[in-house]
């Protein structure tokens, strides 16, 4: 055996030995899965009315990780709302997904390892639309009537609230269980009498096929429906500083969404939905930006998921009692307003609704 061979021996042994003590260092690519309990029309990977629409719309958590190749955005439209996130997050498919409050108590009711981060989409109003013709002038009229909202979602609950202040029930009516794109074809084809929702039903109105005779904009604000970021455990907790910057780019996008200077801008970058541009004007029209779009986790937002919580059990939606407690998780928002200067930027509200320190 030469002398070359035996150096080449060594040489492999060396690096054999070098690798095995000191492994590469290079981070795992991971990729970021983030649902939207919603999609654009014709199917359009984008939604509107929310900040996180904006963040979406804007590619605020894909600029945030620009700098880290090892680090990919991956956004996922759910046609089926707040019911299919919960399924995608059973199946540990997403990672950080907007959701409304009655599917992710539902989520938490059955045990999925979430936290609810922030807020986005706080207080959305809800509409109610009826067939042309159909005679149908108030709430109490759908009494006996076919009537569409997609179950399992935040509007669902709202309707059975609304339905509650007028006498009614959902066995009063003929529910029919409908997405947002077969509700305006079923509402426009009067095969049903009404449905419940909101900028679908403004843009059918709009076109004459349709008649909205109640929205909860100006009536009780336990009403509204209120949405968040939701985040699974498991992610959290083994990526805490990418999840700090997650927030951090969602909160930038809550900022951008409620400046009134950006008003225009905004419903045009919410235009990627293919919602009509004066349709967002209307179901914007008198809310300030940041009333909407305020991503705090106050005293109002809180009361009003307990008492979705328990308006979900009493309306038979959830099987058993679920509590909120030790759900909310403000560091990662609380270190966010520190950080960008916007502690004082939105406002806080009270369980009241009214604001606090008024």
């Amino acid at each position: 055996m030469n002398l070359s061979h035996l150096t080449r021996r060594a040489v492999i042994a060396a690096f054999a030995f070098s690798a095995f003590v000191f492994p590469a260092t290079a981070e795992e690519p991971l990729t970021i899965n983030v649902g939207y309990a919603a999609i654009g029309l014709d199917s359009r990977p984008y939604s509107e009315g929310t900040s996180a629409a904006t963040a979406r719309a804007g590619e605020y958590l894909e600029k945030e990780f620009a700098g880290d190749p090892n680090i990919k955005i991956e956004w996922f439209f759910f046609k089926g709302a707040g019911p299919a996130v919960n399924e995608a997050f059973a199946n540990d498919q997403l990672d950080f997904a907007y959701q409304g409050d009655l599917p992710s108590l539902i989520g938490r009711a059955n045990g999925l390892k979430t936290k609810y981060l922030l807020a986005s989409g706080a207080r959305k109003p809800l509409y109610l639309a009826v067939a042309k013709d159909s005679g149908i002038k108030s709430v109490a009229d759908l009494k006996g009537k076919k009537v569409a909202y997609q179950r399992g979602t935040n509007g669902h609950l709202a309707a059975i609230k609304i339905l509650e202040a007028n006498g009614l029930t959902e066995k009063d009516l003929q529910v029919i269980n409908l997405d947002s794109a077969g509700t305006v074809a079923a509402l426009t084809s009067q095969d049903i009498d009404a449905a419940f929702g909101d900028t679908a039903l403004i843009n059918l109105a709009d076109k004459g096929n349709a008649k909205v005779i109640y929205t909860t904009k100006g009536d009780d604000p336990r009403f509204g429906r209120n949405a968040g970021i939701v985040a699974r455990e498991d992610f959290i907790e083994k990526h805490p500083e990418i999840t700090q910057r997650v927030v951090d780019a969602f909160v930038k996008a809550a900022q951008w969404s409620s400046d009134e200077p950006n008003r225009a801008a905004l419903f045009d970058l919410w235009h990627k939905s293919g919602t009509a541009i004066p349709i967002l004007e209307e179901y914007f029209k008198n809310d300030k930006l940041a009333y909407r779009n305020s991503p705090l986790i106050d005293d109002l937002l809180v009361s009003q998921y307990q008492e979705q919580g328990v308006k979900a059990k009493e309306f038979g939606l959830i099987r058993r009692e679920v509590s909120t407690d030790g759900w909310f998780e403000p560091k990662y928002l609380n270190t966010s307003l520190e950080k960008l200067g916007l502690k004082n930027f939105w406002q806080a509200y009270g369980a009241n609704g009214k604001p606090l320190g008024s």
